[in-house]
């Protein structure tokens, strides 16, 4: 079967749609995150997440970083005391408002993150290999 350079604007089998394509290339990319954060480093993909946008922008309260993750509030809710309870994040009240908390890594969280971050921008690189630089542009517009 050859491959039509429209497929996707005119898909003819699941195998032709974007959103399709998009998800087998997230089981394969996603599987290999997956292995390195809970073989090597003992947390999961989401909990993964939650400790790299803490790492990019510090005191984010539970529901900013639910939004911000884009997990409903009790998978975002779990997330977070796993690692409260793994101490590579704490919680501390929002200065004024005693009600809401704000979140922070800690030291080994910090330390987590730099270690794992570089290992993950590679991975990123090497499925970004296979495009040119301008598709690489177009993909990420």
């Amino acid at each position: 079967m050859s491959l039509s350079p429209n497929r996707l604007r005119q898909p003819q089998a699941i195998d032709d749609m974007l959103l399709f394509r998009l998800s087998r290339l997230l089981a394969v990319g996603g599987a290999t995150v997956v292995r390195l954060c809970e073989g090597r480093y003992g947390i999961t993909r989401r909990e993964w997440a939650v400790l790299s946008l803490l790492w990019q922008q510090q005191g984010l309260g539970p529901s900013e970083l639910a939004e911000r993750v884009q997990l409903d509030r009790a998978r975002t809710s779990k997330a977070l005391s796993q690692l409260l309870g793994k101490q590579l994040v704490r919680r501390e009240p929002r200065p004024g408002d005693h009600r809401r908390a704000q979140l922070w890594l800690t030291q080994a969280g910090e330390a987590l993150v730099n270690e794992l971050m570089p290992q993950v921008r590679r991975l990123n690189e090497q499925l970004l290999q296979v495009l040119s630089p301008p598709e690489v542009d177009a993909l990420d517009q």
